[in-house]
């Protein structure tokens, strides 16, 4: 295993389109808005503001300079797959920390468009139209708009996938019997979060992926059933709320 170097990231940084800083949604288990949650950050920052002053991140040329050749290889094949990705259609098993359990149908077509339809009792539609990201709750008529690319699921969705030029950083590659790990961050915000995915080896495809958001919550999304390279309807990168919804911008 080839680990880096690199501050754990607890800020929350999801934000709103109106530019209101939210804790994240998207293939996270974390609660916003919980009281708790807003102490937990004032101290946190504190430390972290200090933190960032006295240990700097690394850049990508200091990550990937730090794997092996054999790394360099299979991260240069990880990349090469996951461009060839063009839809992804699932079911998916949504796992967190803090006890969340979920599951539901997943839809991805590349650049930026997603869908994630949990099932009940969690009454919930994520879309992306490929810029904003509605959260849907039909539970409570409320719809809340952030942007894409304060969340870790802009990574998995961009027309071109880089570790080496697209100002992801790779923090930690680990290959095991039949297992690929690839764990980055995003370089112009560190703090947002980190994503690992997680791959079989051979044949090469994508099985799992777990993110860790601003708060330090894990999340694990399973992929069951997954098929690629499907025609998606584009409806379904559309949400439709009713007229009485509340909309949160």
């Amino acid at each position: 295993m080839t680990k880096l170097p690199h501050r754990n990231p607890v800020l929350p940084n999801a934000r709103r389109r109106r530019g209101h800083r939210v804790s994240p949604l998207i293939l996270s288990g974390g609660a916003p808005g919980d009281p708790r949650s807003l102490v937990v950050f004032g101290v946190v920052f504190g430390i972290l503001l200090i933190a960032l002053v006295l240990v700097p991140f690394p850049s990508q040329a200091q990550g990937l300079a730090s794997l092996s050749q054999a790394d360099r290889a299979n991260i240069a094949r990880i990349e090469a797959y996951l461009n060839r990705i063009r839809t992804l259609e699932a079911r998916f098993l949504q796992v967190s920390s803090d006890g969340e359990y979920s599951e539901g149908d997943l839809y991805f077509s590349k650049p930026g468009k997603m869908r994630l339809e949990y099932d009940d009792p969690k009454p919930v539609v994520i879309v992306s139209d490929g810029v904003n990201l509605a959260y849907f709750d039909k539970e409570l008529e409320q719809v809340s708009y952030f942007d894409l690319e304060s969340t870790q699921a802009s990574i998995l969705l961009r027309e071109t996938i880089s570790f080496t030029t697209g100002g992801l950083i790779v923090t930690q590659f680990e290959k095991g019997p039949g297992v690929m790990r690839l764990t980055v961050i995003k370089e112009s915000d560190p703090l947002e979060g980190n994503l690992t995915l997680i791959f079989s080896d051979k044949p090469l495809g994508l099985k799992k992926w777990r993110v860790t958001d601003a708060q330090g919550i894990v999340t694990n999304v399973s992929l069951l059933g997954p098929r690629f390279g499907l025609p998606l309807s584009p409806k379904l990168f559309h949400v439709e709320p009713p007229n009485e919804a509340l909309k949160v911008q």
